[in-house]
């Protein structure tokens, strides 16, 4: 009940409307209560209802793979992830059931994924060729080749496209630091090689790009379309 009580105080803080119902929100530890309930009177707070946060402090979970929420929230439970943001915002949650995960996952991977953010042509351009090529003469390969020609994500890879530039420079800061992210040994590896202009670059281009949504692999299809389309 800790971590409960921890997120009604910071909803009241907040002024948000949507936990001002305690008789409600003082049951998300309750197995029987579904993920969705949980996501529109819990994760709303911080994410926004539909997935796209305001502060990029938070990230924007619309659209985003499954699989990578479905691993993310396992960590958080189990305190795997050891960044600070992890352990301020996302630790109290060691209530939630495999089921309710599950159902959290499927909510938020199912809302329209975020539209990009128009930035800086020169940053934008540089990320870009990074994203597309890496940067072969330090051994960093292209973005792509894992989270999508789009940044859309697969799979285990997150999505990126869309996503607030100034949360994905933390979190390539937190990859350098071995053991915060249990799942980050790949990235780990790629981040000691970048610099923070690259980060930077990579991030603003990122946040730009327009919203792409993933085929799903059981069609036997690698390819993506615009949302919308």
């Amino acid at each position: 009940m800790k971590g409960v009580s921890r997120w009604i105080l910071l909803a009241t803080l907040l002024g948000d409307a949507s936990c001002h119902d305690i008789e409600h929100s003082r049951r998300t530890d309750d197995p029987a209560v579904s993920g969705r309930t949980i996501a529109l009177q819990v994760c709303s707070i911080c994410h926004g209802a539909n997935g796209v946060s305001v502060s990029p402090t938070f990230p924007k979970l619309a659209g985003q793979t499954k699989a990578y929420l479905v691993n993310q929230l396992m960590d958080f439970r189990a305190h795997r992830r050891s960044d600070l943001n992890a352990q301020r915002y996302m630790w109290g949650f060691t209530h939630l059931s495999d089921a309710q995960i599950d159902q959290l996952a499927t909510y938020f991977s199912s809302r329209p994924p975020p539209a990009g953010v128009p930035g800086d042509p020169l940053p934008v351009g540089r990320g870009r060729a990074i994203f597309t090529s890496g940067v072969p003469e330090r051994g960093v390969p292209a973005c792509s080749a894992c989270h999508g020609a789009h940044g859309e994500g697969a799979g285990e890879f997150p999505r990126l496209a869309g996503q607030h530039a100034d949360y994905i420079v933390k979190q390539l800061a937190v990859f350098r630091h071995p053991g915060q992210r249990p799942r980050g040994a790949v990235m780990n590896a790629i981040c000691v090689k970048l610099t923070a202009e690259e980060m930077d670059s990579v991030a603003a281009f990122l946040e730009a790009s327009a919203p792409r949504v993933a085929i799903p692999a059981d069609l036997g299809a690698s390819e993506t379309r615009s949302a919308g389309e």
